[in-house]
C-alpha cells in the first residue's frame, strides 16, 4: 500500500511524472511558432525537479515500496547532473532543431522521460527497478534517434540501436533471472547478503557475466561497442548530445547498484571482468579514433575510449574508486555536451558541421568557438590543469590502490596516443587556412551563454576541483 514516506522519497519523480504528461497536453494545443512555450517549460520543470532533489535530500539513505527504491547520496549526485546536462541539451537544441523543422514536442518530452528513467535506474533497490529504469531510458533514446524521419542515416542509426539494445537488454535481462534462480530474491541487499553462501555459485558466476554484457552495452564500452559510433553520426547532433552526456551518469549508477549493492559478495570476479573491459576500450577507441575525418565518429570512439577510464575506479571496488568513477562520470557528462555544443553552434541548416574540415581555420573565422572547443579537447586529451587532468589521475590511482598498476600503465600509454586525435582538432582550428563567413552573428544569445559558461565550468572545475570531489565521496561514505 502506498505510504505518505513513499511519497516523500519519490517526490521528484513523481514531480517529472505528473509535469512531463502534463507539457505533453499542453503541447498539443501549440502552433509551430509557439513552440517557445514547451521549451521553456521543459526547462523550468528540470530546474523544479532538480530543487526537489536537493532541498528533499534525507540525512540519511531512505527506501520506498519495500526497498526497490533507494534515494541516497549516491542518486542525489548522479540526479543532480543528470537533470544539469539535460536542461543544457535542451538550451544548446533549441536553433538546431529549428533550423531542421524537427521542433517538436516529442523532443521535449523524450528527454524527460529518458531524464525520468535516470532518476530510477539510479536509485534502483531490486533488479525490477534497475530493468525499469533502463527501459524507459532505452525506450526513449531509440525514439530520439529516430526523430529525424526524412533521413536515412537518422533511421538507420535508430535501428541497429534498437536491434543491438534489445539483445544486450535481453542478455541483462537473462543474467538477471540467473541471479534470481541462485538466490531467490530481486532486492540487491538481499542478494549481496545471498551470494555469499548460495547453494548455486554457478550459476551466480554465469549471470554475472550476462550482468557485465549489459553493463558493458549500456557504457558502449569495447567489445560492446558497435552502435556507438553509428548512433552519433546518425542522430541529430541534438540528440547525440544528450545520449553523450546524462546516459553515462546512469550507466554508471547501474553499474555501481548491480555490481556493488548486488554482487558485492563477487567482487573478486567482476573485477578482473571491468579490468578487461577497460584495456579493450581503452585501445580500440583511442587506436580507432585516430583515422576518423567524421568529428561525432571520433567523439564517440573518443567515448570508448573514456568508459575505460570509467572502469578504472569501478574495479577498485572500494568507495574511493566509486567516488573517482562517479567524478569522471561527471566530468566526462560535461566535457561531452561542450564537445556536441560546439557542433550545435557551428551547424546551420544545410550545413551539418560535423567533419573535422568544417573546423578549418575557425580561430580566424570565431576565435571565441576556437577557444571553447579547444578546452574541450584538452580536457578530454587529460591536459593539466583543466578538469578532465584530475579525473584521470583520480581513477589512475584508484586502480594502482587496486593493485593494478599494469591496468594504471596501459591507461597512460591509452591517454598518450589519445592526444594525437585531440590536438589534431586544435591543429586543424588553429593553423589550417579558414574556410566560411564569420559565425558569431548567427548563433542564438542562450547557446552561446550556457556553452561559454558550460565549456569555462572544464577550467573552473579543474582549478577548483575538492568541493565536487569531497561531495563524491561523501556520497559512498554514508
Amino acid at each position: 500500500m502506498l505510504s505518505l514516506n513513499d511519497i516523500l522519497t519519490l517526490l521528484p519523480e513523481l514531480y517529472l511524472t505528473g509535469a512531463v504528461c502534463m507539457l505533453l497536453l499542453i503541447d498539443v494545443f501549440l502552433k509551430q511558432d509557439q513552440r517557445w512555450v514547451t521549451h521553456w517549460l521543459a526547462i523550468l520543470v528540470l530546474a523544479v525537479t532538480g530543487w526537489l532533489v536537493v532541498s528533499g535530500q534525507p540525512a540519511t539513505p531512505a527506501t520506498a515500496f519495500g526497498g526497490m527504491f533507494v534515494r541516497d547520496g549516491v542518486a542525489e549526485v548522479l540526479k543532480v547532473f543528470a537533470l544539469l546536462c539535460s536542461g543544457i541539451v535542451l538550451v544548446l537544441s533549441r536553433p538546431y532543431m529549428r533550423d531542421r523543422e524537427l521542433h517538436i514536442g516529442e523532443f521535449y518530452t523524450l528527454i524527460l522521460f529518458a531524464t525520468l528513467g535516470i532518476m530510477l535506474l539510479v536509485s534502483a533497490g531490486s533488479l525490477l527497478m534497475v530493468y525499469l529504469g533502463l527501459e524507459l531510458l532505452t525506450l526513449s533514446s531509440y525514439a530520439l534517434v529516430a526523430l529525424n524521419r526524412d533521413s536515412s542515416l537518422s533511421s538507420e542509426a535508430a535501428i541497429k540501436y534498437f536491434v543491438l539494445g534489445a539483445l544486450a537488454s535481453g542478455m541483462l535481462l537473462y543474467g538477471m533471472s540467473m541471479i534470481y534462480g541462485a538466490t531467490g530474491t530481486l532486492d540487491l541487499g538481499a542478494i549481496r547478503a545471498a551470494s555469499a553462501t548460495s547453494a548455486h555459485p554457478t550459476l551466480l558466476l554465469f549471470g554475472l557475466v550476462f550482468l557485465i554484457v549489459g553493463i558493458g552495452f549500456k557504457f558502449g564500452a569495447a567489445p560492446f561497442h558497435m552502435w556507438l559510433p553509428d548512433v552519433y553520426q546518425g542522430a541529430p547532433t541534438a540528440v547525440t548530445t544528450f545520449i553523450g552526456s546524462a546516459p553515462k551518469l546512469a550507466a554508471f549508477g547501474m553499474a555501481y547498484r548491480l555490481l556493488d549493492s548486488g554482487m558485492g559478495g563477487l567482487v573478486v570476479h567482476w573485477q578482473e571482468m571491468l579490468a578487461v573491459l577497460a584495456v579493450l576500450s581503452l585501445a580500440i577507441g583511442n587506436i580507432v579514433a585516430i583515422a576518423q575525418k567524421n568529428l561525432k565518429r571520433m567523439l564517440a570512439y573518443s567515448t570508448i575510449s573514456h568508459m575505460g577510464y570509467l572502469f578504472l575506479g569501478l574495479a577498485n571496488g572500494t568507495p574511493e574508486g566509486y567516488a573517482a568513477a562517479m567524478f569522471y562520470a561527471i566530468c566526462y557528462a560535461l566535457m561531452a555536451t561542450t564537445s556536441f555544443g560546439i557542433i550545435l553552434a557551428l551547424a546551420r541548416a544545410g550545413f551539418e558541421a560535423e567533419e573535422i574540415a568544417d573546423l578549418k581555420g575557425l580561430n580566424q573565422r570565431s576565435p571565441w568557438f576556437a577557444g571553447l572547443m579547444a578546452l574541450a579537447m584538452f580536457s578530454l586529451a587529460g591536459v593539466p590543469p583543466l578538469f578532465g587532468f584530475f579525473a584521470k589521475v583520480l581513477v589512475l590511482k584508484a586502480a594502482i590502490d587496486a593493485g593494478m598498476l599494469w591496468l594504471a600503465i596501459v591507461a597512460i600509454v591509452a591517454a598518450i596516443v589519445g592526444l594525437y586525435y585531440y590536438l589534431h582538432v586544435v591543429k586543424v582550428m588553429y593553423f589550417d587556412k579558414p574556410e566560411g563567413e564569420p559565425l558569431s552573428a548567427q548563433v542564438d544569445p542562450s547557446l552561446r551563454l550556457v556553452l561559454s559558461a558550460n565549456a569555462l565550468a572544464l577550467l573552473a572545475l579543474g582549478l577548483w576541483w575538492g568541493p565536487l570531489l569531497a561531495w563524491c565521496q561523501r556520497a559512498f561514505a554514508a
